[in-house]
């Protein structure tokens, strides 16, 4: 990959990074983002800085197997955690890790989020899963989520946050916005009562049309 088209990425990285926190889906020091941009090269957002003024050139660049390429300041701590997503799932491209607070509430009280309560929802979510806890930046935390990747395309991190998968960053980016829209529903339904999910034919249906 040429240095020009590198340095496009890393552009595209430092905004997505920038929009998540000014969506208020992530807090100044909390989130990460990764671009697989070769079979053996992965951009990745630092640890310790600003999420709302990140810029290109604070991005690093390592291999799958986790060697600095290039880094002028310290990688995510859950670099580890990005990279094992990337050698169990080699369809996608994309990783954002985030604490929009609505989805990350439902994360901390171990509850599933129903999407099937909007269409947009289930078109875009699928089912997304709960991984059991971990300690962040650990090991074990990146087999688990990794393994629970495999079934899924976001997790929800029990007591910690949400990871979003996807081809490109947008597709990545609008499964975290999606989510947190899907979770506030979620949460208003459950005051006012008596929500109403879409029926089992219904969400076949959706998910027909999705595969198309």
């Amino acid at each position: 990959m040429r240095d020009t088209e590198i340095k496009t990425n890393k552009k595209e990285l430092a905004y997505f990074m920038r929009r998540l926190y000014k969506r208020g889906l992530t807090t100044t020091s909390g989130g990460n983002i990764s671009l697989r941009i070769s079979d053996d090269r992965i951009l990745i957002t630092p640890s310790q800085t600003d999420k709302g003024r990140m810029k290109s050139t604070d991005i690093g660049v390592l291999n799958i197997n986790g060697e600095i390429i290039h880094s002028q300041l310290k990688l995510s701590m859950e670099t580890g955690l990005h990279l094992a997503i990337y050698k169990a799932r080699p369809d996608i491209n994309a990783i954002v890790h985030a604490h929009p607070p609505f989805a990350t509430s439902f994360a901390a009280a171990h509850q599933d989020i129903n999407t099937n309560l909007l269409s947009e929802s289930r078109a875009i979510l699928g089912t997304p899963l709960l991984s059991s806890y971990a300690l962040m930046g650990s090991y074990e935390l990146s087999q688990i989520v990794a393994e629970t990747s495999k079934k899924t395309n976001v997790i929800l991190m029990a007591n910690h946050g949400i990871v979003a998968v996807g081809v490109t960053l947008l597709e990545a980016f609008d499964r975290i916005e999606v989510l947190e829209n899907c979770a506030k529903v979620n949460a208003i339904t459950k005051i006012i009562g008596q929500a109403q999910p879409l029926d089992p034919e219904q969400v076949i249906v959706i998910d027909k049309l999705i595969r198309l």
